[in-house]
């Protein structure tokens, strides 16, 4: 006990050269937690990925269309259970600069191979009755002020012209990495415009959702997806979403990246910072560990009342670095809503963090043990200050 409370007395002796590591450590932590959790983002639609679920897109890319007349030849592949498809809409709501994902289904039957989408009964019939009706994510439900029963007019940019939408429901998610921002409504509501103004671009889906009876199973099922129409014009490439999503943030692999490349360079940050403290706070103590010497401790107490003081330091930086983690991921994630949908908080990045900084004190005072060690007491003695 006497030794933790030598430890403790020494962190306290210069009271703002150890508030500022510290305050140092703990900013660093935050910063480390918060770009882990941005990179957790970007790949929790990869990460919330059903293994059950394949997606069929043209083979000439995301951006070419389907024909609806595929779903029959799909349904009677051996392995799928379930069909659906889905458009990408790509309008506005008032101003281009407030994106959402705004997206046609098939219908209610597309709810069924989303289990992680909660809808009420009443909100499903609405939205299998009414041709205009939409069903929408609890964040832009928020973030726009809507209500169920609000009538909605978007723009349409793929979709030319202007059009008016009623909200018959809202979708909550099963878990907290839930996708809440998206505007869900009757492809046949496009479609039939399509059919008087644009006859050529009616009867095109963007993709296929297909639902298989074994994940293991994915490759074959894929395959034999994909052969049905390899000599059509039609080609596709199916994959498994969670592939599917890949291909996405694998756009924006060049920022992930750096975003991660980042995260190690906070943590040299707070391993020099640590160190320096610890180096100066050797060697202005080499004369009492000298005397320390000659009073018969040796270099494994010298090692201990330094490392002990760095690991003390780092903790403390540490812990109140955790503290204010937590409400700083929740407000970026709240502020960043409409770039991550989904701002999921890793649980494995709590102990991660406290890990780097217990780490981290150890680390800082290896240098300044070695020091101190290998300094002869005569030499220690010499030492003035």
């Amino acid at each position: 006990m006497r030794v933790f409370k030598l430890i403790y007395m020494n962190a306290l002796r210069h009271k703002l050269r150890t508030g500022l590591t510290i305050l140092g450590i703990a900013f660093a932590i935050m910063a480390f937690g918060l770009l882990r959790t941005v990179v957790s983002a970007w790949y929790s639609g990869v990460t919330q990925a059903a293994p059950d679920r394949l997606i069929t897109r043209s083979k000439n890319g995301i951006t070419f269309t389907l024909p609806v007349a595929q779903k029959q030849t799909i349904e009677r592949i051996p392995g799928v259970v379930g069909v659906t498809f889905g458009a990408w809409f790509g309008g506005f709501y008032k101003d281009p600069k407030d994106f959402f994902p705004q997206i046609a289904f098939e219908g209610p039957q597309f709810f069924a191979l989303y289990p992680e989408f909660i809808v009420d009964s009443a909100a499903l019939a609405a939205f299998g009755k009414e041709p205009n009706a939409a069903i929408v994510g609890k964040v832009t439900m928020d973030r726009f002020g809507w209500k169920v029963g609000d009538a909605v007019r978007l723009t349409g940019m793929i979709y030319p012209g202007n059009w008016d939408f009623v909200i018959r429901g809202v979708y909550t998610g099963r878990t907290d990495a839930t996708d809440l921002s998206q505007f869900l409504f009757n492809w046949n509501y496009i479609d039939q415009r399509m059919q008087v103004d644009m006859p050529g671009r009616a009867g095109q889906v963007g993709w296929w959702v297909i639902k298989i009876d074994d994940p293991a199973k994915a490759a074959s099922i894929s395959a034999a997806v994909d052969k049905e129409f390899e000599n059509s014009s039609d080609a596709t490439l199916t994959e498994t979403e969670a592939a599917f999503q890949q291909s996405f943030v694998a756009m924006a692999g060049t920022i992930v990246f750096s975003l991660q490349i980042i995260s190690i360079l906070v943590i040299a940050i707070i391993l020099l910072v640590a160190a320096n403290t610890m180096a100066m706070t050797a060697r202005e103590r080499i004369s009492e560990y000298a005397v320390l010497k000659t009073l018969g401790f040796n270099g494994g107490h010298i090692l201990g009342l330094i490392a002990g003081e760095s690991i003390l330091i780092s903790c403390l930086g540490g812990a109140l670095g955790l503290v204010f983690l937590i409400p700083l991921l929740r407000g970026v994630g709240a502020a960043l809503r409409q770039w991550f949908p989904a701002f999921p908080i890793d649980p494995r990045t709590y102990p991660l963090a406290a890990g780097t900084a217990v780490l981290v004190g150890i680390l800082a005072a290896v240098f300044p043990a070695w020091q101190a060690i290998r300094v002869s007491i005569v030499n220690g003695l010499r030492r003035i200050g």
